[in-house]
């Protein structure tokens, strides 16, 4: 199969970025991240692009973004966490193994703060988060070949979690 040898998706905050590149070290293959993808492409943080244009000209670009690395890169890939909304991009997803980084409220909290650079989570981030997951947990878990709980747990176990749930080895 050509693509990535896996995808990781999740909320924000989850540790989708060190993990994934733990495990592109580990699989000995490249990493990609779709959001350093859009914020190169687009010359500005994902933040400003929300703030300049809306929530619906971002998800126009991350789809873009998505379906070009799904198709291009072949090591691990971190989808931004939002990108599981697009029915497009959860059926690109079907054939490509997925895993699903989860966690609880309050490692939610304690890993994102009050970040203003997560345009989602600026007024309420505990009240907001509940309400992205109520939406989003059940698309995640839709697309996911895994799922790997990250709660209590250092990158290395996460990384090692996920290659073990798929089972995969250096090429």
């Amino acid at each position: 199969m050509s693509g990535p040898r896996l995808v990781l998706v999740g909320p924000m905050g989850v540790g989708k970025s060190t993990v994934g590149r733990l495990l592109a070290e580990r699989l000995d293959v490249g990493y990609r991240d779709t959001d350093d993808d859009i914020v190169a492409a687009e010359g500005r943080e994902i933040s400003e692009i929300f703030v300049d244009e809306g929530e619906e000209h971002f998800r126009a670009l991350e789809k873009a973004a998505v379906a070009t690395a799904l198709t291009e890169h072949r090591g691990v890939l971190a989808l931004g966490g939002g990108a599981v909304l697009d029915a497009d991009i959860r059926a690109l997803l079907a054939p490509h193994p997925v895993v699903y980084l989860s966690m609880d409220v309050e490692e939610a909290v304690r890993r994102t703060g009050l970040n203003v650079a997560r345009p989602l989570l600026a007024v309420n981030p505990r009240k907001q988060w509940r309400e992205l997951m109520e939406a989003r947990r059940h698309l995640y878990e839709e697309v996911a070949t895994a799922v790997v709980t990250t709660d209590g747990r250092t990158p290395e176990e996460v990384t090692q979690a996920a290659l073990d749930a798929l089972e995969l080895k250096k090429a």
